[in-house]
């Protein structure tokens, strides 16, 4: 459905006031208008928001009817469940309680140990989906999830003008072409599932990579927002931390593989304009999960990578990932991931492999520096193809 087959938002005068006759506080409905300074004082705003300046948020609107992917929306906490604490935008974790107004944004989510949701609504009750201020519907959880937390909508967020605030308005822009320019070195860590070690993995990396003096960025290009995850990779010494929310997605559960590889373009473009001769990206989730194994099949995003890691929880599930990749000429440099905390599971991934699995420790010592790729896959193909231009680790 195209935005005008919605629902159109009634025009924000002047007068109106968005205040509940009974104050902030309490449960009665807000009022579609402009925003008075008391209610924006008290939205708390998700990280899944930061790239969305706050006073852009100005007027309630009438609730998107039916919601999409991408639209900005006051919600009032009506039961805390599993999310009882919300990442705000400026960074700080912040403890829910209900009647708490939050602004967050309607998408899908995919977490095989947490839950399955959709970018819906029941009228005007929905449940937060993720920390970071994914909201929709719960289709399904893991059996040890408890409830989501449960939201009862007040309305769209819209500018000063009554527009619909949208996440992808605030996407960055495309960089022009910087001819002559070197394009980084991509290494890519997958895994077999969720928490399988990924953002760990890369953070290690990140350390190791560090210690040839380049500077290094990094690309969550798949998964939820959570700003876990990005402040992790800048505590690591990332000189930038990109994710699909930059490129104006709230998650990438059930995004399209141009779209996927529109997104990947532009956020390496920005990670290069910041100067990074390496740049380590993050692919979420299990490498047989939709989105995953869509780039994985695809040639315009394998060509591209210099080096590959496979995180895994155990040696079966890594030496099945290994043949898995193996099946599509990827073969990973090392393994490592939670089963790398274990001797006895290191020698059962190499004996299985005949693959190295590396610590986290090992990874930000620099153990894989000296096998890393000199030049990066369009650079080799480039000099291959008799075009002068090379780079050097470091």
């Amino acid at each position: 459905m195209n935005q005008s087959q919605r629902t159109a938002p009634s025009p924000v005068g002047a007068g109106g006031s968005g205040v509940a006759a009974i104050g902030v506080d309490g449960r009665d409905s807000l009022q579609v208008g402009r925003l008075s300074d008391e209610v924006r004082a008290a939205i708390r705003v998700s990280y899944a928001l930061r790239r969305v300046p706050e006073p852009s948020i100005r007027s309630l609107l009438p609730r998107p009817t039916p919601p999409m992917v991408g639209d900005i929306v006051l919600a009032r906490v009506s039961g805390i469940g599993k999310n009882a604490t919300l990442d705000l935008a400026n960074g700080r974790r912040c403890v829910l309680h209900e009647g708490d107004l939050i602004a967050a944004v309607f998408g899908h989510r995919y977490a095989t140990l947490q839950f399955e949701g959709y970018a819906a609504a029941e009228a005007d009750d929905c449940h937060l989906l993720s920390a970071g201020g994914l909201c929709g519907l719960v289709a399904s959880k893991h059996d040890t999830m408890p409830e989501p937390t449960r939201l009862r909508l007040e309305g769209a967020l819209g500018d000063a003008d009554g527009r619909l605030l949208r996440l992808r308005t605030f996407r960055l822009p495309p960089l022009p072409p910087r001819p002559g320019a070197a394009r980084p070195r991509v290494a890519v860590v997958v895994g077999t599932s969720m928490d399988s070690g990924k953002t760990h993995t890369a953070r290690s990396l990140v350390l190791g990579l560090r210690r040839t003096g380049i500077r290094v960025a990094c690309i969550k290009l798949t998964g939820t927002a959570a700003s876990r995850d990005t402040f992790t990779l800048l505590d690591a010494g990332a000189c930038v931390a990109l994710d699909f929310l930059d490129g104006g997605f709230p998650s990438t559960y059930r995004s399209t593989l141009p779209d996927l590889l529109g997104l990947y373009h532009l956020l390496m473009e920005h990670a290069a304009a910041e100067g990074a001769a390496w740049v380590v990206i993050e692919i979420a989730d299990g490498i047989i999960q939709g989105e995953t194994a869509a780039l994985l099949g695809s040639s315009g995003f394998t060509s591209s990578v210099d080096a590959w890691l496979l995180t895994a929880t155990d040696a079966l599930g890594a030496a099945g990932a290994v043949h898995l990749l193996r099946d599509r000429a990827i073969t990973p440099l090392a393994v490592s991931g939670l089963v790398s905390r274990s001797a006895l599971g290191r020698r059962e991934v190499e004996a299985a492999t005949r693959i190295p699995c590396v610590t986290a420790g090992g990874l930000a010592a620099g153990e894989l520096n000296a096998g890393l790729p000199v030049e990066s896959a369009a650079v080799g193909r480039r000099r291959r193809s008799g075009e002068q231009s090379a780079l050097t680790l470091g």
